[in-house]
This record gives C-alpha cells, structure tokens and sequence, in this order.
C-alpha cells in the first residue's frame, strides 16, 4: 500500500485498531500505525497532515 490508498489504509486500522475512535487519535501514532502495516511499502516522509486528514476520515466513515 501506499499513502495514496486511503480508504484501503483505513479498512486495515478499523480490523488492527476497533477499539480506537478515530476522531481521538494523534497525528503521530495515526501516521506511525499506517507505517507499521504488514502491506504497507512507500517512503515515510511523505505522509503529511493533509495525507493523515484524509485517512482519518475515511477511518471514522469505516466505523459508522
């Protein structure tokens, strides 16, 4: 996966992270999470806020 396969990102938290709310998570533990996934393979440096935002709300819509 890269940070471009937000909603697939998202999926793997939710079944990783199901009793996080995502509406609470920092942006760092978010962002080394996303690192830490068995499928993920991108460079690091490039998961910014605007990344992170976009995964995080695709997270909240995973858990409504």
């Amino acid at each position: 996966m890269k940070w471009t396969d937000v909603r697939p990102i998202a999926i793997e938290l939710a079944e990783a992270h199901p009793d996080v709310d995502p509406r609470t998570i920092r942006f760092t533990d978010l962002h080394n999470w996303v690192v830490d996934l068995e499928d993920f393979d991108d460079d690091h440096s490039r998961g910014g806020e605007k990344v992170l935002e976009a995964i995080q709300a695709a997270w909240i819509d995973e858990v409504e």
